[in-house]
């Protein structure tokens, strides 16, 4: 058992082997290619997979094949069989010093008592705030929608804002943002944090105060559509199809009934939800 955790730790102690770890947790439970850990993590692709191959033997991670593509996905039982078996050790089980994550409940929202709501992505010029302004108005009142970039843009794209005045939205309000501003201490405290694209999913977010519940939604990015102008403003009204049917789901959800852990399982669902039917 001892030489177990050894190695486990062992495969954790190397900073690029621990960036890896943190990526794959980060984007739990979805599968990521090898390919774009490399390239998240500017590795060259032989040193990804030496890394990775370390992490797999160490049962800190786990494999398999969709097309010509290996995926990756962090191996939760095997992280926490490495927490039990240093707890339970060191802390004799008490309660106070090895309580989990998933005890307890979520506020349930209300009017007087509203849940944060943050959505991230890279430019923070469409998807996320479109996120924003949907969660805004379907959320009545019990939610309060926020948006940000990790190196966001000048603006909104004039598709975001020309889609969600024709369907009666005020975007007045609207704006790029950079994900720093919800870090300070006069910022909002968020209960739910969500990334709305691969990249931003990737990086590295500030330690949020409260420990906000995260999961990440993502979905094509509609800036990159090509082909005609009807084409591309099709990109965006999917888009924003595909948003709004999560975030109905999410509005959905019997808050007052999920204990934290049954509500992460809930909101993973809901970001793989991938029609906008």
């Amino acid at each position: 058992m001892e030489i177990e955790i050894a190695d486990k730790l062992s495969a954790l102690a190397h900073p690029n082997r621990l960036a890896l770890f943190r990526l794959l947790m980060r984007r739990y439970p979805d599968a990521v290619p090898a390919g774009e850990i490399a390239a998240a993590l500017a590795f060259k692709a032989n040193t990804a997979s030496a890394y990775l191959s370390v992490l797999k033997q160490a049962g800190l991670i786990s494999q398999h094949r969709t097309g010509t593509s290996l995926m990756y996905t962090a191996d939760l039982p095997g992280l926490r069989g490495l927490f039990d078996d240093l707890l339970s050790g060191c802390c004799q089980n008490r309660p106070d010093i090895c309580a989990t994550a998933g005890t307890g409940a979520m506020p349930v929202p209300t009017a007087d008592r509203p849940l944060n709501v943050l959505f991230i992505c890279t430019g923070n010029s469409a998807r996320s705030l479109l996120a924003e302004a949907i969660l805004n108005h379907e959320g009545d009142g019990r939610f309060r929608a926020y948006s940000a970039g990790t190196s966001p843009s000048t603006g909104p794209r004039p598709e975001v804002t020309e889609l969600l005045q024709a369907k009666g939205y005020d975007t007045a309000s609207l704006r790029a943002k950079d994900l720093g501003t919800f870090s300070s201490p006069e910022a909002p405290q968020m209960d739910f944090v969500f990334t709305v694209c691969d990249h931003a999913a990737n990086e590295e977010c500030p330690a949020w105060p409260g420990q906000p519940m995260s999961a990440h939604w993502g979905l094509a990015d509609p800036v990159k559509a090509t082909g005609t102008d009807a084409e591309r403003r099709l990109a965006f009204q999917q888009a924003y199809g595909l948003l709004r049917n999560r975030i109905k789901a999410f509005v959905a959800l019997p808050f007052e009934t999920l204990d934290r852990m049954s509500l992460q399982h809930r909101v993973d669902d809901i970001g793989r939800v991938n029609s906008s039917d």
